[in-house]
């Protein structure tokens, strides 16, 4: 199992993203030699009603909103057992602003710190809607995850008073229930 990431932790250079990220890091630490306030949040799988369906909280929510109508359309999905924080944005967004509200500590992972696997989404989705997701998802063959489990540690963030707010079944509950407005 994966160790939780702190600010703390070494760079891990595998991706485009994450070569951006490094960067940027590198040039807030700059900044801050000169005298800047520059603030560094590594901010965890924020999720929100407002994701697309790119993203496997807002497939799996968009799909159950269709069951619930009626639709007896499958979803395909990877590999269920991959845990990652399902952290809403709007905590996480308050938890920036408690990041810049201070002088003491400059940068701080910013998320949940509980890990929920994909199955674990699957389950409390299908079961505000009072069905089983086996009979909704088809597994795709062969589906190799880059990661088994991506979760922070927000201790140093925590000690300045910041932890979510919204828990994942209330997240879950958000992004069922939300229907975007249809312009005519």
């Amino acid at each position: 199992m994966a160790k939780p990431i702190s600010e703390a932790d070494e760079f891990e250079a595998n991706s485009p993203y994450s070569v951006a990220r490094i960067q940027s890091v590198y040039a807030a630490r700059y900044y801050r030699s000169l005298g800047i306030r520059a603030y560094v949040g590594y901010l965890f799988h924020h999720e929100s009603p407002f994701r697309d369906e790119s993203h496997v909280s807002k497939l799996i929510t968009s799909a159950v909103q269709r069951i619930s109508s009626g639709s007896r359309g499958k979803i395909t999905l990877g590999d269920l057992s991959v845990k990652k924080e399902w952290t809403f944005a709007g905590d996480t967004v308050e938890g920036i602003f408690t990041l810049v509200q201070q002088d003491e500590v400059f940068e701080a992972v910013i998320g949940s710190g509980v890990p929920y696997s994909i199955e674990n989404w699957l389950e409390v989705c299908f079961d505000m809607i009072g069905k089983k997701w086996n009979d909704y998802v088809i597994l795709r063959d062969g589906f190799k995850s880059e990661y088994p489990m991506l979760v922070s540690n927000p201790s140093a963030i925590k000690q300045l008073g910041w932890s979510p707010k919204i828990s994942f079944r209330q997240l879950a509950e958000m992004m069922i229930n939300y229907f975007p407005q249809v312009k005519p």
